[in-house]
């Protein structure tokens, strides 16, 4: 009951910061024409607007992101250097290249490119040719690369996506979601800062070609600084952008657009309204109890949680009419030992309005052990695995004696 009032009373103190400065702004919020989208704050993982995010869908070429991820390990693992040369095979001349009729970095057959060049090839021209040149190079075949991009998505925590060829070119079994390109970007950005600036660059010269950035927003004076479009029939067409304004980067994307000129306006509409729209706020103290996660066969039954320095939460500062709720989310009960700052549990706020069947903005913050709890006695183990079973059990309990 004490962590249900815990949460409650932080609720009710963030409510002016999140709403009441939005007096002034009549829109209610955000909404866009997107089929699929999601804003989502770099910093804090939160997510700021959501519209259809987890739906499996095609993601055309925004998927060479996972492409570049695997070649970008592959580098800082050592396996390969910007130096090292691919040939472009048949294979991918004919159905990636000059021939497909396709986007296309016109690399001519059994030409070797280093991988410097391809990276360029990928991030700025979009080129299916250099993409598959890679796939063959470091796998042997797109097939075998395939699985090496989903074994990487795993990795990095991505559940759903799945993948079938390096380009994004139309498969059935090619798809993605627009919440794990979001986590995508983010995992790029942090962990390879120093590839990521080939995603801003403007122009690429490769041979007697000149390929100009497919990004239209590098040029819109918002702070955009990467990542990547794409476009197919099925598909429509999408973007996931990353931008930077006022020291806070946001990461969108869109998909499902009926044309160009729509998604670079709804793509930029999102951004600004991110930038000027949302608001944080400092719900607990450092070190202050956030709430407290069960703890079976412990010295003790509960451990209190609290975040790592003030715990502040990002969302929306409108609609005026969200409904905001918190909860401690964990996998209980514990099991001892747990130690001072393991961390066990998430604070999540979620953000509604009214007829909405999923939440507008999420935001979640890691929450930590405040104490050590080691492990009880056997007996004590043993007494608490009869109270563990008879709370378990109690709720069933009494609907057979209201039934009776």
């Amino acid at each position: 009951m004490r962590r249900l009032l815990t949460l409650a009373a932080a609720i009710l103190a963030v409510l002016p910061a999140l709403s009441g400065a939005g007096r002034a702004q009549q829109s209610g919020g955000f909404s866009t024409t997107a089929r699929n989208a999601i804003l989502m704050d770099y910093e804090s993982g939160s997510i700021i607007y959501q519209r259809a995010a987890d739906e499996l869908v095609a993601p055309a070429s925004m998927s060479k992101l996972m492409t570049l991820a695997v070649l970008f390990k592959a580098l800082k693992d050592g396996k390969v250097t910007l130096e090292t040369e691919f040939q472009t095979s048949e294979n991918a001349w004919r159905k990636g290249g000059a021939p497909s009729g396709t986007a296309a970095m016109f690399i001519p057959i059994n030409n070797k490119t280093p991988i410097s060049e391809l990276i360029q090839g990928i991030a700025v021209q979009s080129g299916n040719d250099a993409a598959m040149t890679v796939a063959e190079g470091l796998a042997g075949s797109v097939e075998n690369f395939a699985k090496m991009m989903e074994a990487e998505a795993r990795r990095i925590g991505l559940e759903k996506s799945t993948f079938r060829n390096a380009t994004g070119l139309p498969d059935p079994e090619h798809l993605m979601t627009a919440r794990e390109l979001a986590e995508l970007a983010r995992y790029i950005i942090k962990t390879y800062p120093d590839r990521y600036k080939v995603f801003s660059q403007r122009q690429f010269d490769y041979r007697k070609h000149k390929f100009y950035n497919r990004n239209p927003l590098l040029s819109a004076n918002i702070g955009v600084d990467g990542m990547k479009t794409g476009h197919t029939s099925e598909a429509g067409y999408g973007m996931v952008v990353s931008s930077v304004s006022d020291g806070r980067r946001l990461i969108g994307v869109v998909m499902g657009f009926e044309t160009e000129k729509e998604r670079q306006s709804e793509t930029r509409r999102m951004l600004e309204w991110g930038i000027k729209s949302v608001a944080s706020a400092k719900l607990f103290d450092a070190g202050e109890a956030v709430g407290y996660a069960r703890v079976w066969g412990g010295t003790d039954f509960y451990v209190p949680l609290a975040g790592d320095g003030d715990l502040e939460v990002i969302l929306p500062k409108f609609p005026l009419n969200q409904k905001i709720r918190g909860e401690i989310v964990y996998e209980g009960p514990l099991k001892p030992p747990v130690r001072k700052g393991d961390h066990v549990a998430v604070f999540r706020v979620t953000s509604m309005v009214p007829g909405s069947s999923e939440p507008i903005a999420v935001s979640e913050t890691p929450l930590y052990a405040e104490n050590d709890v080691d492990e009880a006695s056997f007996y004590w183990r043993g007494v608490d695995s009869l109270l563990h079973l008879g709370l378990a059990i109690m709720p069933d309990i009494r609907a057979l004696l209201d039934r009776d």
